[in-house]
């Protein structure tokens, strides 16, 4: 697959579809220690959905998940976020230092969302 959606040289495993059994797979792989973040907010997505008779909860939840596996299945995109991280979480608020990073963290967030396959349409 070539475009915004091939695979890198480097990627620890290939990008997953945007589901919940893949995403699960996915970070079983990645990160098995964060299934248990995923399950809480894959129930509360349910929740809010039922709730509120609406899809856009579980939408929420596949966008927020398949980011979080594209950033940590590509080491340097996982490497310059976990930095900038760091250092947003470590700065002073006033530090321009920090808003660099806030920064930094939101550029990549939005190159791992662009990154995404697409969920299937109905």
């Amino acid at each position: 697959m070539s475009g915004p959606y091939a695979d890198e040289p480097g990627d620890l495993i290939p990008r997953p579809a945007t589901t919940f059994p893949a995403l699960r797979t996915a970070l079983a792989r990645l990160d098995p220690s964060r299934l248990p973040e995923y399950q809480a907010d894959r129930d509360q997505a349910f929740t809010l959905a039922t709730r509120h008779a609406s899809f856009h909860p579980i939408r929420v939840f596949l966008t927020k998940w398949a980011t979080e596996i594209e950033i940590e299945r590509r080491p340097a995109m996982a490497a310059r976020y976990h930095a900038a991280l760091d250092a947003a979480n470590t700065l002073d608020g006033d530090d321009p230092a920090w808003r660099a990073a806030m920064d930094e963290c939101l550029a990549i967030h939005n190159e791992a969302r662009a990154a995404q396959v697409p969920p299937l349409s109905p």
